[in-house]
């Protein structure tokens, strides 16, 4: 079996964030955390993006799998 059929672990960076208590964070900390997050959102989805088109061109060049 390849890793990749394998089912994502639960408990990603992503939500381990969401569970941190913010009570500790100064403004300064939160507004760093924020565009460090904001970063972060955009290269997912340039990632998403670059994957999108990369399937479209497959399936563009092979046609679509059936479902």
């Amino acid at each position: 079996m390849d890793l990749d059929d394998l089912p994502r672990p639960k408990g990603d960076a992503a939500s381990k964030l969401a569970g941190e208590d913010l009570g500790p964070y100064s403004q300064d900390e939160l507004d760093e955390r924020i565009a460090l997050l904001e970063a972060e959102i955009e290269r997912v989805k340039s990632h998403r993006d670059k994957a999108s088109a990369h399937r479209a061109a497959a399936d563009a060049l092979f046609g679509k799998p059936s479902s």
